[in-house]
């Protein structure tokens, strides 16, 4: 059994710990399992989207993208449709512009075409390498704070207000008064 783990997985037991590697997996699994109802609500913006299939296919890409990170890469790294992508593509590409999802979704095709052909041919790379660090980070905290802000109006938390955009909503009422404890819990104390 362990020659099959090590050699399916690259696990080496003498630098890792079952336990321990199971303990990550979970927490890893329950850390990403809110994209199987996050990502349909935001789809379900979109006139005509499918919400079970959106499910299925959220899934089905966290399913293969993980397997294939553990079986061809030999890598504990677990993936899913990034939030920050879904949200942009909903709330911008498809209401923003106009653009249908049908259309959309045939760009993002051509996208992930011509973003196999960049990393296969080390431009992507070269790419990544030119943005400095600083605004590498950025972005992800910028990414962060947009999909934080759909939550909180999805919650109720904000709301719209004609004057100032945003104003604090009734957070003492249902859903937002349970995402505000839902992330009191989750707070790094």
């Amino acid at each position: 059994m362990k020659k099959v783990v090590e050699k399916l997985f690259g696990f080496d037991f003498q630098k890792h710990n079952v336990r321990t590697e199971i303990m990550a997996g979970i927490t890893t699994f329950l850390t990403m399992a809110y994209i199987l109802a996050v990502n349909p609500t935001i789809f379900s913006a979109l006139p005509g989207m499918p919400g079970g299939s959106v499910f299925t296919a959220t899934a089905l890409a966290a399913v293969i993208g993980t397997l294939v990170m553990a079986l061809y890469a030999k890598k504990p790294f677990a993936l899913a449709p990034g939030m920050g992508l879904n949200a942009f593509f909903v709330y911008t590409v498809c209401l923003g512009m106009g653009y249908s999802w049908k259309f959309a979704l045939t760009a993002v095709l051509l996208e992930g075409i011509i973003f196999i052909i960049l990393t296969v041919t080390k431009v992507r790379t070269m790419l990544l390498n030119a943005i400095p660090g600083t605004l590498q980070k950025a972005i992800g905290a910028g990414i962060g704070l947009f999909i934080a802000f759909i939550g909180m109006a999805n919650a109720g938390i904000i709301v719209n207000n004609d004057s100032t955009l945003v104003s604090l909503g009734h957070i003492t009422q249902g859903t937002a008064l349970l995402a505000m404890l839902g992330l009191f819990i989750t707070w790094d104390w």
